[in-house]
């Protein structure tokens, strides 16, 4: 996928295959080049398929990052992605949250004692909710280590008999064509289920995600509720959603 790169290029890649993600103005330091130059790089490796620029900056995409290595990517804007989901809850609900760094947000928000049901196929959700008073059910199924995610027929067999008010799931692209997408296929079918189950979808995602498209499409547009992010995408792609009938939350 580096082919045809030059070397500024080539360490650029390099730097963001072991951070995952690169600011402007970090690579400033790095090279005697000026910013705009550092954005042509940039957009040559998003239209190579290696990167997704980001304001600022860049992210790495089209990886199954592993859960531990996700957890400081776009950290504040997940943290009040998650501070605005969780405000949506109301007692009494019962809510489904997946597996994923910007869903565990969500959990974390949650105030102790609040009188809901939470249904997740998270281990780090579980355990996120540990002493904090709130009912938990977590799903049976086969443990996917990269992001303690639990999946398989038996994870579709609870899911399949529960109803949700409301449910919370990540996403690693959204574009017009492909709707909602998920870089694996095991979680991707979760996300379907618990959407099939629910009267309300909330996709959480940040604003890196935005035109994103990565191989399994989980969601038409017109399948999710509302998406809650960091900021709003650009015009073409909000007033898709807007018109596919999505609202948007931004904190």
């Amino acid at each position: 996928m580096a082919d045809g790169l030059n070397e500024r290029q080539r360490q650029i890649l390099e730097r963001l295959n072991a951070e995952h993600e690169v600011k402007i103005a970090e690579l400033k330091e790095m090279f005697s080049v000026t910013e705009m130059t550092l954005r042509r790089d940039l957009e040559k490796l998003e239209t190579a398929g290696n990167i997704r620029r980001t304001f600022g900056g860049a992210i790495l995409v089209g990886r199954d990052i592993a859960l531990q290595e996700r957890f400081g990517i776009m950290s504040e804007a997940k943290s009040r992605i998650g501070k605005a989901a969780a405000a949506l809850v109301q007692p009494g609900e019962s809510i489904f949250i997946d597996a994923g760094t910007t869903t565990l947000q969500v959990a974390r928000y949650l105030p102790a004692g609040l009188p809901v049901t939470v249904v997740t196929n998270a281990v780090t959700i579980a355990s996120e909710l540990m002493g904090k008073q709130i009912q938990t059910v977590v799903t049976g199924g086969m443990l996917i280590e990269a992001t303690a995610a639990l999946s398989g027929p038996y994870t579709d067999k609870m899911l399949s008999s529960m109803a949700f008010d409301r449910v919370f799931l990540g996403a690693t692209g959204v574009n017009l064509s492909h709707g909602f997408s998920n870089s694996n296929i095991h979680e991707a079918e979760i996300k379907k289920l618990a959407m099939k189950q629910a009267k309300e979808t909330n996709i959480v995602m940040d604003h890196s995600k935005f035109g994103n498209q990565v191989l399994f499409s989980f969601a038409e547009l017109s399948e999710a509720s509302r998406i809650i992010s960091d900021q709003l995408p650009d015009d073409e792609l909000r007033l898709g959603c807007e018109e596919a009938g999505i609202r948007f939350l931004v904190d």
